[in-house]
């Protein structure tokens, strides 16, 4: 179900990582927030982006564990370019209905807010090979045209686009590294789907509280040989380059909790 990674091996296009306190990319790597101008690393250099947030390679601890439950935790401590003090945890529990991961960030430092996004980056696999025979199902009603960078330049519908995945069909020769704003109601849980095309099994990816937004990418500047071998299913609370346009970033007061 998982294309991840040996526990001894480097991780590779992101699989299985975090992404906090901002999934997705941030151009230039510079933003402003609360009267002050703030520069992140270059973590996408050839694209002059800062990407996937700021937890990537930082150590988990073991907080708890139970039979059908781990609880790992971190603490995002304060540096150039993100000057705040927030305590990350992340809970996966299994029971009747799958595999349910809910990721929660506090903002502990004193005195200050903090801008905030979170999102995760799972390769799905259903044993095909190539993802072209999967058959997709995408809940979405709108996505992000991007430059050069991956940087946002609109959004249009994706009703009559070869991005229309809300009735199921297989992913093709189509190269998807799209970010979608989900198509919900009053809150609903949005689900996106993955099939193996003999039609004997799948899986649901579920985006319940905290998701706005999901990325969905076919691998396909991944090197051989995991190019296009897994789909990226990316649950994001807020949008790319959220930190310098705003669309939906969450601002956490000290003291406040988001959970995804």
């Amino acid at each position: 179900m998982l294309d991840g990674f040996a526990s001894d091996a480097p991780i590779t296009g992101g699989r299985g990582q975090l992404l906090v306190p901002w999934p997705n990319r941030i151009g230039g790597g510079r933003y402003r927030f609360a009267e002050m101008d703030l520069q992140l690393p270059l973590t996408e250099p050839e694209k002059n982006n800062a990407i996937h947030g700021l937890l990537r390679w930082v150590p988990w601890q073991l907080r708890a564990r139970s039979a059908e439950a781990l609880r790992l935790g971190t603490v995002l401590r304060p540096q150039p370019g993100y000057p705040f003090l927030l305590d990350v945890t992340a809970e996966y529990r299994l029971g009747p209905a799958g595999l349910d991961i809910m990721v929660s960030a506090t903002n502990v430092g004193e005195g200050r807010p903090a801008p905030y996004g979170v999102g995760q980056h799972p390769y799905l696999t259903l044993g095909t090979g190539l993802v072209d025979t999967v058959v997709l199902t995408v809940p979405a009603r709108d996505r992000f045209l991007t430059d050069h960078r991956g940087l946002p330049t609109g959004r249009e519908p994706v009703a009559g686009s070869d991005a229309d995945f809300r009735v199921p069909r297989p992913v093709g020769s189509r190269h998807l590294d799209t970010a979608f704003t989900l198509d919900r109601v009053n809150g609903d849980v949005s689900v996106v789907q993955l099939s193996h095309p003999s039609g004997t099994h799948g899986m649901d990816v579920r985006l319940g509280e905290g998701v706005r937004y999901v990325q969905i990418y076919t691998g396909d500047t991944l090197p051989e040989p995991e190019r296009r071998r897994g789909i990226a299913v990316e649950p994001m609370s807020c949008s790319p380059d959220a930190f310098r346009s705003g669309l939906g970033l969450d601002v956490l007061e000290p003291g406040a909790t988001h959970v995804l």
